[in-house]
């Protein structure tokens, strides 16, 4: 009897510790709206699904590619194709761009000024039937949509038809376009814009710095008003229904984002900006907490580089065919020489720049995992952020070759860090491509600087994975966590920059003035009238008293 006793008190004892150490939790069902044409993207937004799907919400993805993705159980992909002709319109967007090197201005400005593949091809898909039964038809209700950000956000149409909160996720650091999303603060003064790096241990910017930054900010503003524009038009035209008078505007349902995602992460990245508690840090979410085993063969080519290995991708958009058959060939000649193992991320394996015993050539990489091998001791990168972000976890040297959009800003910033150093891809030489090479692999300082940034990167009080979870789960508990949004969202733009109040003071001023000028002049009459009189009165009184003594 009292061993039975015994027996029942340890399992009421080991129920109630499970009972406190567990939580739980119904799955939702999430709709995540992924319709970026750059694969790099998809694989940030994929990571954030992969981290619910595991928390056991049931999420359904619609994209344009087919991500490369474990398949999960929770997880259901639709893959909406974009049609031959975009297709093949974006394919040679790319090709141009590479082989131009756009800056991210001449890309923002041609964005605005000629007909963009980006922008009319977010909108296509977003009519796509795929895509289009999942909000006009939906078999599911969704308690939550996930919507990926790259010049799409009139998709926040399709959390309008279903009716429920939204999330926006993206992937690198806060810019004009996204912070209009949630009213983060930014101040020219000290936030500094897109490709505006700091000096090397300054907090803050210079005179010169300040006015460049100011100009930009201001130009960024702009484009962001125009892109609204275009965005209000296009929500318009796929979602806009005038049978239904309660249907929300596109402004509307920007006032109804719940939260933005975005992969940053300011205490190690910099410079501290303010932010509101919208805003979700989830730098480096794609980041696996442990790597995946290599392929064999691929292991063993890392395995036993006796002097380590360098990892060069271009990444997921830049083709080599799009740049010169010259720089290709500077690139192998250097490369095939080192004493070191080159894992080359190449697309056309049947046309390969040569067939050198210490490159491996592969058309697809795992760059997270290559990364956080031991034997890797140099990125050569294009200095996307999701690659960047990667290395840096990682505490890998990088040289990067910048190529279009915001990767100068990223190889400039990264460079005046200390992680690296860039080069122009389409001026390379020989000469300075071997210099830089063997400056990253011999000088200590680049390794010791991305160490310790990596060790900043990883001290945090919850993971990104953990902040992913925590904060989707409070929207959801919290029916869209409206609460948290800041007054700057419901504010037009006359109360949102004070105009009423300055020109009310400014007219009160300007009453008060005109008042005390009338006063003024009213006494100062008065007292001059008063003046003349007195001193009349006396000359009145002596020619008088004059003309009767005469």
């Amino acid at each position: 009897m009292l061993i039975m006793e015994k027996r029942l008190a340890i399992c009421l004892l080991v129920i109630l510790l499970l009972a406190m150490g567990t939580r739980t939790i119904e799955g939702a069902n999430i709709l995540g709206v992924f319709s970026s044409y750059s694969p790099s993207h998809v694989i940030v937004h994929m990571a954030v699904v992969k981290t619910l799907a595991d928390r056991g919400h049931n999420i359904t993805v619609v994209t344009q590619m087919e991500p490369k993705f474990q398949p999960h159980e929770n997880v259901t992909v639709i893959v909406a194709l974009p049609t031959p002709e975009q297709e093949a319109l974006t394919r040679a967007y790319m090709e141009r761009v590479s082989s131009e090197k756009e800056s991210f201005w001449s890309f923002l400005a041609n964005l605005l000024l000629r007909p963009s593949p980006v922008l009319h091809g977010q909108y296509e898909w977003t009519l796509h039937p795929k895509v289009k039964s999942l909000y006009e038809n939906p078999q599911t209700k969704y308690d939550l949509v996930i919507l990926g950000l790259m010049l799409n956000d009139f998709q926040l149409g399709i959390a309008a038809k279903l009716r429920c909160p939204v999330i926006i996720t993206w992937v690198g650091v806060p810019m004009p376009f996204t912070d209009s999303q949630v009213g983060n603060i930014d101040d020219p003064s000290y936030v500094p814009s897109v490709n505006v790096a700091l000096e090397p241990g300054h907090l803050t910017m210079g005179f010169g710095m300040r006015f460049v930054n100011f100009f930009k900010n201001s130009f960024l503003k702009i484009v962001n008003v125009l892109i609204r524009h275009k965005m209000n038009e296009f929500y318009n035209q796929a979602f806009a229904n005038n049978s239904d008078p309660d249907f929300p505007s596109y402004y509307e349902m920007k006032r109804r984002i719940s939260l933005l995602f975005y992969n940053y992460h300011a205490p190690s990245e910099g410079p501290i900006r303010p932010t509101v508690p919208q805003s979700i840090e989830i730098g480096g979410i794609q980041v696996k907490e442990k790597p995946d085993p290599l392929a064999k063969d691929l292991a063993e080519f890392l395995d036993n580089s006796t002097n380590g290995a360098i990892f060069f991708s271009l990444g997921t958009n830049v083709k080599f065919s799009g740049i010169r058959p010259q720089i290709v060939e500077i690139l192998y000649k250097v490369l095939s020489k080192l004493p070191q193992r080159v894992v080359w991320k190449w697309e056309d394996m049947e046309s390969t720049p040569g067939n050198s015993s210490n490159i491996y050539f592969s058309n697809w990489l795992p760059q997270d995992d290559i990364l956080a091998h031991p034997k890797t001791r140099l990125f050569i990168t294009h200095a996307g952020k999701g690659g960047i972000a990667e290395a840096q976890f990682h505490g890998v040297p990088m040289l990067a070759f910048p190529i279009f959009a915001d990767q100068p800003g990223n190889a400039e910033i990264m460079a005046k860090s200390g992680f690296g150093l860039h080069l122009d891809i389409l001026t390379l030489t020989e000469k300075a491509l071997e210099e830089t090479i063997r400056e990253l692999l011999e000088n200590p300082s680049y390794r010791a600087s991305v160490g310790r940034f990596s060790a900043l990167y990883r001290d945090r009080p919850l993971t990104a994975r953990q902040s992913v979870v925590y904060w989707t789960e409070y929207v959801l508990r919290h029916q869209g966590a409206y609460h948290l949004q800041s007054p700057l969202l419901h504010m037009d733009i006359v109360a949102r920059h004070n105009l009423d109040v300055y020109g009310t003071l400014l007219l009160f001023g300007l009453v008060t003035l005109l008042l005390l000028r009338l006063v003024f002049r009213y006494i100062f009459r008065k007292v001059l009238s008063f003046v003349r009189g007195h001193s009349y009165r006396p000359k009145a009184s002596n020619s008088k008293l004059k003309d009767k003594i005469f």
